[in-house]
């Protein structure tokens, strides 16, 4: 099994404005002078984490489509973000991950967040989503998904892992950077893979302040990247396969985990359990 090749993009978002954010993460992709596999943007990469998709949402994602079809062509690379989409009336926080020849994969950001309004505006998804990329599996989450250990739970039947990589993007807020980080580093241990998070930094529209902290863990937790604070950056990282399957075969807890099944009914609220916008611009996690 080759390695797999991982460039993270760092950045501020400008706030709900399409045009000027694909053109900032179309010079930030065409920056990357490395050879990579795989290119990942934040959450609502092209809005920031907006609650106005009546007036934002890319219908069908036709519109963010074609933009990271065309990147993805660009850099012989995949690409991977999310952003606000409708369909079928529905809205829907949707991370694409885009192949260098236009075909893709989606996944619904499944738990959506109560005390940001995210809830109210928005449709949960309704499937676990692991692909197959250059023979690594990967999980695809966003953001408030990372604080579900059963959601991001690995797998282990006959001798295979159902995923090698857990692939989180999120608009998590500086006040709670600290949580950020130790989640994905947890995770990284209870589920013996690689886990990427790559988050945004600057302020959003209601002024609420991210640091990023984006970061690349290994199997035992520990964070490949440093100097990962508050600042733009774009960093290219390389995931051993042979590293992963030698730690996984020599400390082999996936023998001992336990069998498990999600039920996916979405969970109902009274109009009094629910958090107003107003309330929540004291900080959330995206």
């Amino acid at each position: 099994m080759q390695n797999l090749t991982v460039s993270i993009i760092q950045s501020d978002l400008v706030w709900e404005d399409k045009a000027a954010n694909f053109d900032n993460f179309q010079k930030k992709i065409e920056g990357i002078k490395e050879d990579t596999d795989l290119i990942i943007l934040p959450e609502m990469f092209s809005t920031g984490f907006s609650m106005k998709p009546e007036i934002f949402a890319d219908k069908n994602g036709d519109e963010t489509l074609s933009w990271m079809r065309e990147q993805a062509s660009k850099k012989n690379a995949a690409i991977a973000g999310s952003v606000m989409v409708s369909e079928d009336g529905n809205f829907f926080n949707r991370l694409f991950f885009v192949l260098p020849g236009g075909e893709f994969h989606y996944y619904d950001k499944r738990h959506l967040f109560s005390m940001g309004g995210e809830d109210n505006h928005f449709t949960p998804g309704e499937r676990e989503v692991v692909i197959d990329f250059k023979g690594w599996k990967i999980k695809l989450l966003i953001c408030y998904d990372l604080r579900f250990p059963v959601w991001a739970k690995n797998r282990f039947d006959n001798g295979k892992y159902e995923y090698d990589l857990l692939l989180t993007v999120a608009n998590w807020p500086a006040v709670r950077s600290r949580v950020w980080e130790t989640l994905l580093s947890a995770r990284a241990i209870e589920n013996q893979a690689f886990v990427v998070g790559v988050n945004r930094i600057g302020n959003d529209g209601n002024g609420l302040p991210h640091s990023g902290n984006s970061n690349v863990y290994d199997a035992k937790g520990l964070p490949l990247l440093d100097d990962n604070e508050n600042r733009e950056f774009t960093a290219t990282v390389r995931l051993s396969y042979s590293g992963l399957r030698e730690f996984r075969d020599k400390f082999t807890v996936g023998y001992d985990w336990d069998v498990f099944g999600i039920d996916f009914k979405t969970k109902q609220r009274s109009s009094g359990d629910r958090y107003s916008d107003k309330k929540s611009q004291t900080g959330y996690d995206g």
